[in-house]
């Protein structure tokens, strides 16, 4: 008789339901292989902070290169998952580092996942920076919300901080 095999989810997986929005067709297809060529290859900055994250996948091991928008505040860097659960999401929770592409300027670091109570500020930073963008994203109404309304959402959206790799 063939044993069956469970999966044990994370810590951070097992404290939420997780979610993924999937993003569309026009974004996989174009948008992302057109950023992808732009921001990590050619080096565009486009002034909204956008770089190409790149992290080890967790099973095949191979780079995976993924259109991220970064965060600065208060002095660190920070990565909003406004998506969800996505891939890079749990490929850099199993990892725990990476880098950061703008064309031939890599920043590598190590990975923090926040807590939920961590991440009242850079939710907020985030989306009322990238609001026009994300809104169709999240189950929030608006970036000025009040806190209780972004703590219950809280969970929905990784983030990360972003500390130097010494």
């Amino acid at each position: 008789m063939a044993q069956q095999m469970t999966h044990q989810p994370t810590k951070h997986a097992q404290d939420r339901n997780s979610v993924y929005r999937r993003s569309s067709w026009l974004m996989r297809h174009v948008v992302n292989p057109i950023t992808l060529l732009t921001v990590g290859k050619l080096g565009v900055d486009d002034h909204m902070g956008t770089r190409v994250l790149e992290v080890q996948g967790r099973i095949s091991r191979r780079w995976r290169a993924t259109p991220v928008r970064l965060l600065e505040l208060d002095g660190h860097g920070y990565l909003v998952a406004p998506q969800g659960e996505t891939d890079w999401v749990r490929n850099l929770r199993a990892r725990g580092n990476g880098c950061l592409r703008l064309g031939s300027h890599v920043t590598e670091f190590r990975a923090v996942e926040l807590e939920d109570e961590e991440k009242l500020p850079a939710l907020r930073a985030y989306f009322r920076r990238y609001w026009s963008l994300v809104a169709r994203m999240t189950v929030v109404t608006s970036p000025d919300v009040p806190d209780n309304e972004l703590m219950e959402a809280a969970p929905l959206h990784p983030v990360f901080r972003l500390e130097s790799e010494c």
